[in-house]
């Protein structure tokens, strides 16, 4: 009878926990999802790790050998190291060392309230984390906002950089033809709009996710807006810098890209005479996440060469 209890009370607090635990991804399903990537990086063998830079926490990312040829992947306005997962995993396979730093401001890096967030400032937050842990020189690539970045890295350090990749990268001067508040999404309709601009065919999100993300977006508002502020200047476009770099350069991009359209990469294209650009049919902005299978093989070969 006792026994019967006990497994009696056990199952109760099995199902209870299971409640629990169902309530709480209804409530939080990103943080959830966050935590599920971290383990599922950790289980990986992808190394989690932070350093000082500024007087600031960095918290990044790194995988492959220690001794391969090093990569530094900057992501794009409100990513994190995570979003470089599917191309490092690549990268680290063919033998290079991949560091993924989440700029200050967002992922689990420290978000200073006295920051710019401007591209600019970030560059140096670049060359610091490429300081802190000792990197001369380095392959460096940036998605978005991050190919702004590292543009300015490039340009104004060339010695760092021993060549660089541009992942469906802003920086010329062009001024966007769709709303770039969408990028701090109030309302779910708002946020359907971002997806669209996003991906060729996004999928619809459940209304609870999208709830939770709409909670997320208004936490780091701030932050986005401090940095579009300042990037919708043109103070920092890249027009004129691009002409001057002397490393190769990668142009990916993806084909239906709607944030940079594909006419952004083929300028960059033709003011750096000495790049390549690898166009990836099919995909949007999100190409080094979602079409990773087709970007990944140009970008090894290309850091080979």
């Amino acid at each position: 009878m006792k026994l019967g209890r006990k497994l009696l009370w056990s199952a109760g607090v099995v199902v209870g926990l299971a409640a629990l635990a169902g309530l709480g991804f209804w409530a939080r399903p990103v943080s959830y999802f966050n935590e599920l990537t971290y383990l599922r990086e950790d289980l990986a063998g992808i190394e989690s790790r932070t350093v000082t830079v500024a007087g600031h926490r960095m918290h990044y990312e790194a995988e492959g050998p220690e001794t391969g040829p090093v990569v530094v992947l900057v992501h794009g306005l409100g990513g994190h190291a995570e979003d470089w997962q599917s191309l490092a995993s690549q990268l680290a396979t063919a033998g290079f060392r991949v560091y993924m730093p989440d700029l200050l401001g967002y992922g689990r890096s420290e978000k200073p309230a006295d920051f710019s967030y401007s591209v600019r400032d970030e560059a140096g937050v670049v060359l610091g984390f490429m300081d802190a842990l000792g990197l001369k020189q380095v392959d460096l690539g940036g998605w978005s906002m991050g190919g702004w970045i590292v543009q300015i890295v490039a340009s104004t350090h060339p010695e760092r950089v021993s060549r660089l990749v541009l992942f469906d990268s802003a920086g010329i001067y062009e001024k966007p033809n769709w709303n770039t508040q969408l990028f701090v999404p109030t309302t779910a309709a708002e946020l359907d709009q971002l997806e669209a601009l996003l991906m060729p065919y996004p999928q619809a999100v459940p209304g609870f996710v999208a709830r939770d993300i709409l909670r997320v977006s208004r936490g780091r508002a701030w932050v986005m807006n401090r940095a579009l502020s300042t990037m919708m200047t043109g103070q920092d476009a890249t027009d004129g810098l691009l002409p001057l770099l002397k490393m190769p350069v990668l142009i990916a991009w993806g084909a239906e890209d709607r944030i940079t359209p594909l006419e952004q990469g083929e300028r960059m294209h033709r003011l750096v005479p000495q790049s390549e650009l690898a166009v990836i049919a099919g995909c949007g902005h999100l190409a080094p996440v979602q079409c990773a299978t087709e970007m990944g093989p140009k970008v090894v070969g290309f850091l080979k060469k």
